[in-house]
């Protein structure tokens, strides 16, 4: 008598199934997508939402504050042309960063209310059509 096949989770498959080649691409697809905390509906603490926003700003203004010692040595220091090349550089460097940082935090804050809404007007949408 034969038995069936089992599969490494250790459930049977019927004949039918033996044939069929299993596949966990769907699986992860999902998993490794850019946008899956659109599906997901666990929330996430605050930290996890501004954690690189805050991280750029940081880091644009400590490169920003080396900027202006380096410029400001190069005021002091007329024989070392390196300082009036970098510092400049620093300066313009740390104050991108430091805008870029300042400016994806309103854009998130954006995108909240949206998904916020979006899913308000979902729960409305299958309250009443789910009758």
């Amino acid at each position: 008598m034969e038995t069936p096949a089992k599969s490494p989770d250790g459930s049977e498959k019927s004949p039918q199934c033996r044939e069929l080649v299993t596949s966990d691409t769907g699986s992860t697809l999902c998993t490794s997508s850019r946008s899956e905390s659109v599906w997901t509906s666990a929330s996430r603490s605050r930290w996890d939402i501004y954690r690189k926003p805050v991280i750029v700003v940081a880091v644009g203004a400590a490169v920003f504050l080396v900027g202006v010692v380096i410029t400001s040595l190069s005021c002091f220091l007329t024989n070392n042309k390196a300082y009036k090349m970098s510092g400049p550089a620093f300066l313009s460097l740390g104050l991108m960063l430091l805008v870029c940082g300042l400016v994806w935090i309103p854009i998130i804050r954006k995108k909240l209310k949206q998904r916020q809404k979006s899913q308000f007007l979902q729960s409305l949408k299958s309250f009443f059509f789910n009758r």
